[in-house]
């Protein structure tokens, strides 16, 4: 594994799952972020690359999340949190008399569109449209345009789960409440993966230097959404949950601040890459990474954000 490796966004949920998990296994992290203890802002260019000069990895998870409504001012800080930082990136990379061989910028499954017929693959799958895609197009397209002479790698990530935060605290505090019945008619696809594979990921990439270009992270273990509330339920030892039709879901998205489509959108992303080059996943099969998240968790009400 790489000796030094800079983590761009170490602060969120993924960032601090990565970081811990690299320095567990005796990698030395340096950090860019907004943070006092951050290696490096995003205010000194110069700066950014005397941090990224002779390291062997950057990893960059930085962006506003996105759950929350999406206003203007919203929607702005989302897209800028991802793009701007991104060029920087790029632009400090370009600087740097000795860059990481390897950079790995985050990227969403939700650039493909809704899809209940047929996995989202990376040479073949369909691009979506709105707001949530025009974000990812961006995004990616400024790390594939920028001037840093390097590998690059969108990592097309589906929901990831693990203990500590994530996507998969509402639907644990919705099923421990007896509200973990399935959202809008339960058909849509969810696909996901462990913040273990994400590191997990990120690691075969390093060992496989012919692979760049878009990179999807989600197991074969696609299921739909009533079929992910029934195994959130058996988890955390609850036989029903009352079910929440579309018309419930807007309006309780509104409240909360948040966006339905996060939960509304079927995603069916297909990690062709990784599966043909051989990457072999940490958590398999959902019901396994559930409990992993569940035992990792404290009992009652877990945090959520809110918008």
């Amino acid at each position: 594994m790489s000796r030094t490796v800079v983590i761009a966004g170490a602060s969120g949920f993924l960032g601090r799952h990565l970081k811990g998990r690299f320095e567990q296994d005796g990698v030395r992290v340096r950090t860019i972020g907004r943070g006092a203890a951050a290696d490096a802002d995003w205010s000194d260019d110069a700066h950014l690359a005397a941090v990224l000069d002779g390291t062997d990895l950057l990893v960059n998870l930085a962006g506003r999340s996105v759950s929350c409504r999406y206003t203007k001012r919203t929607a702005d800080e989302i897209f800028s949190s991802r793009v701007q930082t991104t060029a920087a990136l790029g632009r400090a990379l370009a600087a740097c008399a000795a860059p990481p061989q390897l950079w790995v910028n985050a990227s969403t499954g939700t650039i493909y569109r809704d899809s209940r017929d047929r996995p989202m693959d990376e040479p073949t799958g369909e691009i979506g449209t709105g707001f949530s895609v025009a974000v990812a197009q961006a995004w990616e397209r400024t790390l594939f345009e920028s001037p840093a002479p390097v590998r690059k790698v969108a990592l097309r990530m589906s929901i990831i789960l693990g203990p500590g935060g994530g996507a998969v605290n509402p639907l644990i505090d919705l099923a421990r409440v007896g509200l973990g019945g399935h959202m809008g008619d339960g058909g849509q696809v969810f696909s996901w993966a462990h913040a273990d594979d994400v590191l997990g990921a990120v690691e075969h990439l390093v060992a496989h230097p012919e692979i760049s270009g878009p990179v999807n992270v989600a197991t074969d273990d696609h299921v739909t959404n009533a079929e992910l509330m029934a195994q959130v339920r058996a988890a955390v030892g609850r036989r029903r949950g009352v079910p929440t039709p579309a018309w419930l879901l807007e309006l309780g998205a509104r409240v909360i601040r948040t966006e339905p489509e996060l939960v509304l959108k079927s995603r069916w992303v297909d990690p062709r890459v990784l599966r043909e080059s051989g990457y072999a996943f940490v958590h398999p099969t959902l019901a396994g990474a559930l409990d992993d998240v569940v035992a990792g968790s404290p009992r009652g009400l877990l945090p959520v954000q809110l918008g």
